[in-house]
């Protein structure tokens, strides 16, 4: 969704500054411009520079998300209910998005490692390690969390720690075909 249309905030909003990752309030009435609408969440430009919107303040943009809601299971649970939890999860880390950049973050090449580990009791924990595509992007630990409540939403899994390394640094070649062709690079 870019909607290149002024909207109005309907409420007062916590939100995240770009690409500082500080926390920031929007007060009701602040002027802002959808300008990337990807895994749930929403960037904005206002007066004071980027920021990103949470899925939960949709409706502070006057954007009703009730209806994107169906009845049929998504594909990360569909895998999930079929056995294929490391492709669930793989399938949910690609809801998460760099604020900047219109592509998910397995397609750019961050994520590094998955591991599914279940201990005695038969509970099971997700392990990840991703980079960033700079190491001093102040939106890591947000993405980080994204990245991990992405995870725990799924049915089977209780707990997943997300890590951000640095080896090997992240480079360019490390973007897929589609990730390529979604910037425009092929």
């Amino acid at each position: 969704m870019n909607t290149n249309k002024e909207i109005e905030l309907t409420r007062d909003v916590d939100a995240v500054q770009i690409p500082s990752g500080e926390s920031i309030h929007l007060p009701v009435g602040t002027k802002v411009m959808i300008t990337q609408s990807l895994g749930g969440t929403y960037t904005v430009a206002t007066q004071a520079g980027l920021a990103r919107i949470a899925a939960s303040n949709a409706d502070a943009l006057g954007l009703d998300t009730t209806s994107e809601a169906g009845a049929t299971k998504s594909a990360p649970e569909q895998l999930a209910a079929d056995g294929d939890l490391e492709g669930a999860v793989w399938e949910q880390l690609k809801a998460v998005y760099d604020p900047e950049i219109p592509v998910n973050i397995v397609d750019l090449g961050l994520v590094y490692d998955c591991q599914i580990n279940e201990n005695d009791a038969g509970v099971k924990e997700v392990t990840v390690k991703m980079t960033l595509t700079a190491p001093g992007c102040g939106m890591g630990p947000t993405i980080a969390a994204d990245a991990r409540n992405k995870i725990i939403s799924l049915e089977d899994i209780e707990d997943a720690v997300v890590d951000l390394v640095w080896d090997p640094a992240w480079n360019q070649d490390m973007i897929s075909e589609e990730g390529k062709m979604k910037l425009g690079m092929i």
